[in-house]
């Protein structure tokens, strides 16, 4: 299976959803994709869902790690949501959310950016 991503800008947050499996065949084109779009838009905050992710490994760490560093450098914040159980265990494992935070819903992960809808 392959991965989708789809971008919605709301206000000066980037909404990212992945569908799919982020593994080490998709993290390349997952990094180039998230970075343009970072660069591109007027993104401070970026909101990271992951509710139609059904796998991911140590490379989608990764990708996900280093867009936090790209979003912390210029001083916003990112937050994950949606996440399923699998992936919220190798968060977890990985000790990830000791420096992300995670919400249930993107909803959720608006308002505590302070950009809600």
């Amino acid at each position: 299976m392959s991965l989708q991503i789809e971008f919605e800008q709301n206000r000066r947050a980037l909404i990212v959803r992945l569908k799919g499996e982020l593994d080490h065949h998709t993290a390349s084109a997952v990094k180039s994709r998230m970075e343009e779009a970072i660069t591109k838009g007027d993104v401070k905050h970026l909101v990271l869902s992951l509710k139609d992710l059904s796998f991911m490994d140590s490379s989608g760490l990764g990708v996900i790690l280093g867009r936090y560093k790209q979003i912390t450098a210029s001083g916003g914040k990112m937050v994950v949501c949606d996440t399923n159980p699998a992936v919220y265990r190798l968060f977890e494992l990985s000790g990830l959310f000791k420096i992300v935070t995670i919400q249930d819903n993107e909803r959720a992960a608006l308002s505590s950016l302070e950009v809600a809808l």
